[in-house]
């Protein structure tokens, strides 16, 4: 049984040099399965994975210790409603 946490992170930083830091940093967590950079306020959507609370509490201290990090909200998701990694047809891309 895992948890999954969707962190919102928010930053004070937009430039390229914090944007190349911050990917690596985020890419050295094997916790984070899945980073986007957003729009609106919150600047990236994480997806972690972890076993439990305590194990959030040790990525939560590794993000909040990145420079530049100016907020990290957190939700917990109670249920997995849906996953699929299948795109519809019309999205597919099939070369040419």
């Amino acid at each position: 049984v895992s948890v999954s946490v969707f962190a919102a992170i928010r930053t004070n930083q937009h430039n390229a040099a914090w944007l190349e830091k911050f990917h690596a940093a985020v890419g050295e967590l094997p916790e984070v399965v899945e980073c986007y950079r957003m729009a609106g306020d919150t600047d990236y959507m994480l997806r972690i994975v972890v076993a439990d609370i305590a194990g959030y509490d040790a990525v939560y201290k590794q993000l909040i210790s990145i420079p530049g990090i100016s907020d990290v909200s957190s939700s917990f998701a109670m249920e997995q409603i849906k996953f699929t990694t299948g795109l519809p047809l019309q999205y597919a891309s099939f070369g040419g």
